[in-house]
This record gives structure tokens, C-alpha cells and sequence, in this order.
């Protein structure tokens, strides 16, 4: 009698690749880091040429109802 070979199902295969998978993607680990001071910078150069008047105008922003 010969011994019978057990073949896995399509099915056992694909649960068993997708557990693989998902165990090597969760040990991925990606660090960024920023450093502060630099991040502080471009930020207020950023607001200050947000906040910055075009030449010709008056220090005050228009109240409402004013036109330009």
C-alpha cells in the first residue's frame, strides 16, 4: 500500500500567502524625522508671505462692505 499524499486546497494556499504577507508587511517600519527648527522657519516664511500687503496699500485691511 502505498502512503497517500495530502495536497494543500487552492483555497488553504491563498489564507496561507495572505497571513505570510500581512506578518512581513507589519514589520515594516519607516521613520521620518524633521528636524524642528528648519520646520519653524518654513512655516513663518510661509505665513509672512501670507500676511504680506502688495505695495501701494494702506497698513489696514478694508472693513466690510469697503471696496478695494
Amino acid at each position: 500500500m502505498t502512503p497517500s499524499v495530502r495536497t494543500p486546497s487552492p483555497a488553504g494556499v491563498m489564507t496561507l500567502l495572505l497571513g505570510a504577507m500581512l506578518v512581513a508587511v507589519g514589520c515594516v517600519t519607516i521613520n521620518i524625522y524633521f528636524p524642528a527648527a528648519a520646520a519653524e522657519k518654513a512655516a513663518d516664511r510661509i505665513i509672512d508671505g501670507v500676511w504680506q500687503l502688495p505695495n501701494g496699500q494702506g497698513g489696514q485691511a478694508p472693513a466690510d462692505g469697503d471696496k478695494q
